[in-house]
């Protein structure tokens, strides 16, 4: 009779190759899975951030593509994307803009040194509608359709290769 602990190591190292193995031929082994990609965006319990009040659910709704971006004053790579951010909106594509768990005068501070990209603000002060989101850390930016549903998200900073390898391909998908 073979004893039970003599077959365990071998059984749980084979189940950890596997797994690993199956990780590895992912299609694209550096993206973060994304609960909520093809559901409609979560709802939102959000705050005003400056002069205006926070956009709501119903304006991820309305007709076309448009972007939400989770950042931070606090964030370097925020920073890094915010030129790109600019340009996308100087393009016309509306970007709601979700400040994560920041100090609103830092914040638009931030805003006013490089500029306002946003379409609308809002603040996420206790990161309650970022879990329901699904947000890892800032920044993180999701492709919205015209009926709310999450396209795509992205995690990390906005680059020009983002840009083209990966938000404009799923801005294309999310206007058909």
């Amino acid at each position: 009779m073979v004893k039970p602990l003599v077959v365990l190591p071998p059984v749980v190292f084979a189940a950890l190759a596997g797994l690993f193995f199956f990780g590895m031929n992912r299609e694209d082994p550096d993206a973060l899975p994304s609960a909520i990609a093809g559901q409609p965006a979560p709802p939102m319990q959000l705050t005003p951030l400056g002069d205006g009040e926070p956009f709501t659910d119903a304006a991820l709704r309305e007709p076309g593509v448009k972007l939400v971006n989770y950042w931070a004053s606090w964030c370097a790579p925020c920073r890094v994307e915010h030129p790109n951010l600019e340009a996308l909106a100087d393009e016309g594509l509306p970007i709601y803009g979700i400040n994560y768990k920041d100090d609103p005068e830092k914040a638009m501070a931030f805003l006013r040194e490089l500029g306002n990209p946003y379409t609308a603000l809002a603040a996420d002060s206790r990161g309650k509608t970022a879990l329901d989101w699904g947000v890892y850390g800032v920044p993180e930016t999701y492709v919205i359709d015209g009926d709310g549903k999450v396209v795509l998200r992205f995690a990390g900073p906005v680059t020009q290769r983002v840009i083209e390898e990966r938000l404009r391909p799923a801005i294309e998908a999310a206007a058909e």
